[in-house]
Order: C-alpha cells, then structure tokens, then sequence
C-alpha cells in the first residue's frame, strides 16, 4: 500500500482550509483519510504561528514508515525541520507558451511589413507628390510632402475652414432660393 502525505481540502466557497493528512494515494483528494497530522490556513498571515499546525512526531513517523509528501507538504516539512527539500528552479516558467510566442511573431512579421512599406512610400512620393497635392498648398506644404509616407499625402485635406467657406456660398444661394420660391 503507497501513502501519501498531503493536504486535502475543507473550508467554504473562496474561504479554504486544508487538513495535512496521510492517506492512500488511490484516495481522492478529499477523501478517506488514514490520519491527521496537522492543518494550513492560508487566509492567516505568513507570520502567524496557527497558519501551519504540525504533528512533527507523527510526520517522523509517517516519513520512517515510506510516506511521500506532496510538494506544498514538503515545504511544510523543510521549514519545520524534519526534511531537508531541495529548491527548484524552473527556467521554463517564465517563457511564453505556444499560443503567445506565435502572435509575437505575427505581430513582427506585421511591423516588419508596415516598415517595409513606409521606407518604399517614402521613397514613391517624391514622383507622386505635385500630382496627388491640391493646387491651393504652399511651397513649403509641397517640400514637407516627400518626407511624409503616401498614406500621410493622400489623407491630408484642406483646412476645415477653407472647406466650410467654399461650401458655404453654394448653401446660402440654396437657402435664398427656398426663402424665395
């Protein structure tokens, strides 16, 4: 028969408390328990002494007998002083997993390809610049457009008040017209 030493789990809904038992590692978690050896409340601070009560005689015991002690219990256990635990390093936990290592390449493939087209743009408006540009810029509009990406040209409209004023006229006759008529 393999015995296990580990927690199971009591408490209510968001408020747990774990029992450090040994039991059967057929067992389920909550389950038949072979005895108690101690309890861990997790709510209560880290300096508090009732947050980890152990049987340290019994836990000895229970180690001398072949009982393997989770890992959250062996932590319990190497800070009690009954067994000395090895600290382990995970250099993989860090990482990221699959999913996000696949979107950050998709996103650089992206911005790779939007640098691509911004140094090509750059360099295009210099021929397409006076024929995409409204005749109503300055020269120093015209120099400023070769430096801009085409998207930047093509998106660039006359100020707002320029264009209420030449819609303007054109909205006035029509309202004389049915002031008139």
């Amino acid at each position: 028969m393999s015995v296990a030493m580990r927690m199971a789990r009591g408490g209510s809904k968001k408020r747990p408390y774990y029992k450090i038992v040994i039991a059967d590692v057929r067992a389920p978690r909550d389950g038949k328990f072979i005895e108690r050896i101690g309890s861990y409340n997790p709510l209560l601070a880290k300096d508090d002494e009732k947050r980890v009560v152990l049987d340290v005689d019994r836990a000895k015991h229970w180690l001398s007998v072949g009982a393997q002690p989770s890992d959250r219990v062996a932590r319990f256990l190497d800070a009690a002083g009954v067994l000395k635990r090895e600290a382990r390093n995970n250099p993989n936990k860090a990482k990221p997993g699959e999913k996000a290592t696949e979107r950050l390449e998709e996103k650089a493939e992206k911005a790779a390809a939007a640098e691509e087209a911004a140094k090509e743009a750059a360099a295009a408006p210099v021929e397409e610049a006076p024929a995409e540009t409204p005749a109503e810029e300055t020269p120093a509009a015209e120099e400023a457009a070769p430096e801009a990406p085409a998207e930047d040209v093509k998106a660039e409209e006359p100020p707002a008040e320029e264009a209420k004023s030449e819609e303007a006229p054109a909205e006035d006759k029509a309202a004389e017209e049915k002031s008139e008529g």
